[in-house]
């Protein structure tokens, strides 16, 4: 049946309690854009960000997998072929369900980066300005999380992916963050093809051949059931 990649966004993380970018209420709503996700943020008040992601730490490790990321892992588990997921998120809820063959091309709340010297490591669960490097020993750590304006991580294999894969599928993504929204498309290129898992049609759903609208708790398990159905 040949390669399967699945793309994932804060729709899938959403039906776990965590919030997303336009949410009404919740952590994002609280807070500009431009001042916890962005370098220029970051140098303006480390403090507000870096306790920001301490909050987004502690409410990511209070969640649960759903049946979402649980079919997605199961998918990975039974299907013959290779399964990649590259998640938009940063929480490890896709981890904590099984799923070994992962990227995290937004970064992850669970590492720490220092911005003098790159070496990464382990974040504690509540940071601090001006946290110590354990490599260079500056006090020069941030979390290692891709903010808007920085390029997202493991591109190139991303792309290489795209370009050998059957199936490319999008779970919960709004269509509108770039590179990430132009998956599809370079998926069709190469010859896959392509379905979303969306609670409405993103920017980009018109390039999809098939769409299935509703929770991806409900969306996902029924579609792996159809997909390992067809390998048994």
């Amino acid at each position: 049946m040949g390669k399967i990649v699945i793309l994932t966004g804060a729709g899938i993380s959403a039906e776990s309690g965590l919030g997303t970018f336009r949410a009404e209420d919740g952590l994002w709503a609280q807070h500009r854009v431009e001042d916890v996700a962005t370098p220029e943020g970051f140098a303006r008040d480390p403090k507000l960000v870096v306790d920001f992601y301490n909050a987004r730490r502690a409410q990511s490790a209070a969640a649960e997998p759903n049946a979402g990321h649980e079919a997605l892992a199961r998918l990975e588990t039974y299907h013959p072929d290779e399964v990649i997921v590259v998640t938009q998120n940063v929480d490890d809820l896709h981890e904590r369900a099984g799923t070994r063959n992962l990227i995290h091309m937004h970064g992850a709340l669970s590492g720490a980066l220092c911005h003098a010297c790159d070496h990464r490591w382990p974040a504690p669960m509540v940071m601090a300005p001006g946290d110590p490097c354990p490599s260079c020993r500056r006090g020069t750590a941030r979390p290692d999380i891709v903010w808007f304006g920085e390029m997202p991580y493991q591109m190139d294999e991303i792309f290489d992916h795209l370009a050998s894969c059957e199936i490319f599928a999008s779970v919960g993504t709004s269509g509108n963050v770039y590179p990430a929204a132009g998956f599809v498309a370079e998926a069709r290129r190469m010859g896959a093809r392509t379905i979303e898992f969306n609670l409405e049609r993103s920017l980009v759903g018109d390039l999809f051949e098939d769409v299935r609208l509703g929770p991806a708790t409900g969306t996902l398990p029924a579609w792996v059931d159809e997909v390992l159905s067809r390998t048994a």
